[in-house]
């Protein structure tokens, strides 16, 4: 009897102990990519230091421009669906309606991503670590021929564990597939603890790497009266409205590359080489429009910067982040979308402290609110950006705003018609791929 029970639950317990082994190479893969890029933007600024203006110019769009040949070229040559965020392909994988060449994306992704992310570029490692960690989950499955099912398994495992090792998130990384991927994640109590025991063994291999501290360090920010929690539910009205145009100008833009680069190669790759030389020397005289944004928030909320300023910066980067993101590159819009909600959220904190004096209103608390509250409008995930910017910043005394913002975001999101961008960005991709089939097809003809 014993032993017929361990047959029959042999397989599951496989699939377990393997899901603990992709959790361990996203954690350590993904570490890697993280010190790649800061290794490389190291070297970068080595190379610029104590030049003159005219040298810095030059060299500086010069590197840019050759890290950003690198990642567009192995991106458009080898593995097209490397480029962007790679977290609708993850999407579309775990739907069966996207292939997962492992052995073409995990080098691109990793040395593409690199190379782009380190340009100066406005892109976040996030998506990308998310579309490591799934490959890596499919990589696992292959190697040890897993049935559909449990390779479906391993794949959302992969991609909650390369989350979870982004952010040093584990609890986020859980929730974001089994509410953002909920259409897609085919829930059982074997996926669920798979992709538990990814994200556990994935945050502490990222934790024996790089510490056990929070990704962004911030004060700890008192929680607000009752009496002005009204505020943050206003507020997030208003990032339900940014989340819905936010996505339809992605969706435009994407459109817009399309059209200039029309998928040559020569085109796509001298486009990027433009962008990314062009941030590159931005990253130079003007540090705060570029990169991914983590390192930006703690300055912001320094109290260093006045409202205009910080509402010219949100719109530079707002424009700087469609440019970046949309252009194909390799690198996503996870952790862009987190400075421009700390930025908006900023400016609504220092408006309603102006405003409402006797409330004591601390600006950083709305700002550390509209963080997770634009990732929930776009992203459609409100209890994920909850946990996520609370396992981000340490401040757990502010999940009750946080939660009223990101609902009432969602909400409006919802109200105006507006779609997760993942699933947008899928349904386009898809669209694209049945086109140039039919194209293949009438040449064949």
């Amino acid at each position: 009897m014993v032993r017929r029970l361990i047959q029959q639950d042999k397989m599951p317990l496989w699939v377990l102990l393997l899901a603990a082994v992709v959790g361990i190479l996203a954690g350590l893969v993904c570490g890697l990519f993280e010190t790649g890029v800061s290794w490389v933007v190291a070297q970068r600024g080595s190379l610029l230091a104590d030049r003159p203006w005219w040298e810095l110019l030059f060299m500086g769009f010069g590197i840019s421009a050759l890290l950003g040949m690198a990642g567009y070229f192995l991106t458009h040559a080898l593995a097209p669906e490397a480029g962007g965020s790679g977290i609708p392909e993850i999407e579309g994988a775990m739907d069966d309606l996207r292939p997962v060449r492992w052995w073409r994306v995990l080098p691109v992704k990793f040395f593409g991503g690199i190379c782009t992310l380190s340009s100066g570029m406005v892109l976040g490692r996030e998506g990308p670590s998310v579309q490591i960690g799934g490959n890596l989950g499919k990589m696992v499955a292959d190697i040890f021929r897993l049935p559909k099912e449990h390779g479906h398994a391993l794949l959302a495992a992969g991609a909650a564990g390369g989350l979870a090792a982004a952010f040093n998130a584990p609890l986020a990384g859980i929730l974001f597939v089994m509410e953002e991927m909920r259409p897609q994640f085919r829930y059982s109590f074997l996926a669920i603890k798979a992709v538990s025991i990814s994200a556990v063994m994935a945050t502490l291999t990222l934790q024996n790497m790089k510490g056990q501290h929070p990704v962004i360090a911030l004060p700890h920010y008192d929680a607000p009266d009752l009496k002005a929690l009204w505020l943050f539910l206003f507020m997030g009205a208003a990032f339900g409205v940014l989340g819905f145009v936010f996505n339809k100008l992605v969706l435009a833009c994407q459109d817009g590359y399309l059209a200039l680069h029309q998928n040559k190669r020569h085109r796509f790759v001298a486009i990027g080489m433009l962008v990314a030389g062009t941030f590159g020397v931005l990253a130079i005289f003007v540090p705060s429009v570029t990169g991914g944004g983590t390192e930006l928030i703690p300055h912001l909320l320094s109290g260093d910067y006045a409202m205009a300023t910080l509402f010219l910066i949100f719109s530079v980067r707002l424009v700087a982040t469609l440019v970046c993101f949309c252009s194909g590159a390799p690198g996503g819009v996870f952790a862009p979308t987190l400075a421009l909600g700390t930025l908006f959220g900023l400016v609504f904190g220092y408006i309603f402290h102006a405003a409402f004096p006797e409330l004591g209103i601390e600006p950083g608390a709305f700002a550390i609110a509209g963080m997770g509250a634009l990732f929930a409008a776009t992203v459609r995930a409100p209890v994920t950006g909850i946990v996520l910017v609370t396992e981000m910043t340490d401040n757990y005394q502010l999940i009750l705003p946080m939660m009223i913002t990101t609902i009432g975001a969602t909400i409006v999101a919802q109200w105006l018609g507006g779609r997760p961008i993942y699933s947008q960005i899928l349904e386009r991709t898809l669209r694209l791929a049945a086109r140039q089939r039919r194209g293949e097809n009438s040449a064949a003809a």
